[in-house]
């Protein structure tokens, strides 16, 4: 099994521990909540082991594909899904769609990896990538990524008034609900993500372009790290801490000792 090199008292969750935070603790009200106007026609997905090669033994065929949730009758019958799958990461799709399916819109959102910081201790992400280490990050470059966030949000108030911030348990996600935002054309986000990496940021094209629709779901558990996708305001940003903030610790890490 493939093992990341993560900060301290960041590891993989077991299926037992997955079953037990979708069961306990995966908090639906405040799922609900995240999706302001309703859910809609909102599509969900799971991948069940792509990475940490944890997954239900029936579904080892289906391990590494992104599985589309688009039938269900409540956010309790999605968790339901979820306890099957036991998925390592749970994602919803940021487009909007009508009645008949049809896509009409898209959530505007940036997304800020720790490992695509050049770290002065562990190199570039290609560096990383030739020591089969792509996914693995230190609390430096967490800390990093961090202040990336903080100077990325602040580079967007400029331009947009409503701006959420979610630490996706590895690095953190930037959404921008402004109504405008979610007409947007696939080039004008292009440019924007260009705009914005051109002034330092390192974030992924492919999702502010849209080609990527996925992204992680607030309140549920990033299975890689055993952390719980936790939206943050931006006066809890700057004071986050990701290794020990109990706000995004599972009841099965929390009663670890995480010095």
């Amino acid at each position: 099994m493939a093992q990341y090199r993560l900060p301290i008292g960041m590891r993989y969750a077991t299926l037992q521990e997955r079953k037990q935070f979708y069961t306990e603790e995966f908090n639906l009200q405040k799922v609900s909540k995240w999706f302001r106007n309703g859910l809609a026609k909102t599509k969900f997905a799971v991948i069940m082991g792509r990475h940490t090669k944890i997954y239900p033994e029936k579904y080892k065929a289906d391990a590494s594909t992104t599985l589309i949730i688009d039938e269900y009758e409540s956010l309790e019958d999605f968790r339901q899904q979820i306890i099957e799958f036991l998925p390592e990461a749970v994602y919803y799709d940021r487009s909007v769609y009508n009645e008949k399916d049809q896509k009409i819109g898209q959530e505007l959102a940036f997304d800020l990896d720790p490992e695509n910081i050049t770290c002065p201790i562990h190199g570039t992400l290609a560096d990383k990538m030739k020591r089969n280490q792509g996914l693995s990050f230190c609390e430096l470059e967490l800390e990093m990524v961090k202040q990336e966030a903080i100077g990325l949000y602040k580079f967007l108030e400029n331009r947009f008034s409503e701006i959420k911030v979610v630490y996706s348990g590895r690095g953190f996600h930037v959404h921008i609900l402004d109504q405008q935002a979610y007409q947007m054309s696939t080039q004008e986000r292009i440019t924007l993500a260009q705009q914005v990496k051109s002034v330092g940021f390192h974030v992924d094209e492919w999702v502010t372009s849209g080609e990527m629709r996925l992204i992680r779901l607030p309140w549920s558990l990033n299975g890689l790290v055993s952390r719980i996708v936790l939206p943050l305001t931006k006066d809890e940003l700057e004071p986050f801490d990701a290794i020990h903030d109990e706000r995004c610790l599972p009841e099965f890490i929390s009663k670890e000792a995480i010095s």
